[in-house]
């Protein structure tokens, strides 16, 4: 199996860890310092770093600008019953960006972590 990885920028590694194992069922791979923590769902490992934590994901580059959470890329998880799943999430105090969406192959829903990072959780149109 082919292993990918994505990484996102979050404000509290913490907060992140327990969000990311706790809501979507990731696993802890590694916890070497502060500023960093690998899990892992499947073929995905998620990376997630702190601004200025520590490694070179976190820090300031050469022109002063530092790395930070939110913006609209994400990963997407595949679900079975979007609508359970959102309503699950929600029960457990997840927020989310707007409400569910129609689209040609599914439905989507844009849970966000604690710092703001889209996860896209999509149920495939039934064929």
């Amino acid at each position: 199996m082919t292993t990918f990885s994505v990484r996102y920028i979050v404000d509290d590694v913490d907060e992140a860890v327990e969000f990311y194992t706790r809501n979507l069922r990731f696993e802890l791979v590694m916890r070497p310092g502060p500023g960093f923590a690998m899990l892992r769902s499947g073929g995905l490992r998620l990376l997630l770093n702190a601004p200025d934590g520590g490694g070179g994901a976190g820090r300031r580059l050469s022109d002063g600008r530092r790395p930070e959470p939110g913006g609209w890329n994400r990963f997407q998880m595949e679900v079975e019953d979007l609508d359970a799943t959102v309503d699950a999430l929600r029960s457990g105090g997840v927020g989310f960006r707007g409400d569910i969406v129609d689209g040609r192959g599914g439905r989507q829903a844009l849970a966000v972590d604690p710092s703001g990072n889209p996860i896209e959780l999509f149920e495939p149109q039934a064929s």
